[in-house]
């Protein structure tokens, strides 16, 4: 059974950051889009893994991948690397620095609040082995945005 608080949690974790993408303007979502997506896939992939893994825990009974784990892939994962790409993209330094930033303030505050909140917390993960489980991954939307910029410059991507 879902509690209240998980429930409103999960809402504002999808809603939220998907209405923030009003901001980012249509040509900005569309450039982005693409990369996001398939790294927000791998992402949900990697979550199964962790799910199976019992990487972390959550606190409502009767464990559910697609109320527990899924909102977090489907939320804040791809409007956030959208606009992380947004400011971003074409400064590497800057790209990992605000990747660091992001994934940073995720892995030691806010699952510590979650925590504090009964929703979720980590279990056979430290904190910096969580951090490291979130952050590699922006290597690799950097690397697939970069092959979509080249094959958008040679014509086989529209924009």
């Amino acid at each position: 059974m879902m509690t209240k608080r998980h429930l409103y949690f999960n809402l504002a974790i999808i809603v939220i950051p998907w209405a923030s993408l009003l901001f980012l303007g249509r040509r900005n979502v569309k450039r982005y889009a693409l990369a996001s997506a398939c790294i927000g896939l791998f992402e949900i992939t990697n979550h199964l893994f962790g799910h199976m893994r019992k990487w972390w825990k959550f606190y409502d009974k009767k464990v559910s991948f697609l109320r527990d784990e899924l909102p977090f892939s489907v939320g804040p994962y791809m409007p956030l690397s959208m606009w992380i790409l947004k400011y971003s993209y074409g400064n590497f330094k800057k790209f990992v620095l605000m990747n660091i930033i992001a994934d940073g303030l995720f892995a030691f505050l806010f699952i510590d609040v979650l925590k504090k909140l009964r929703i979720v917390s980590l279990n056979r993960l430290s904190h910096i082995q969580f951090f490291i489980y979130l952050h590699y991954k922006a290597y690799l939307l950097y690397g697939m945005q970069g092959l979509y910029e080249k094959l958008r410059k040679r014509g086989g991507v529209p924009v």
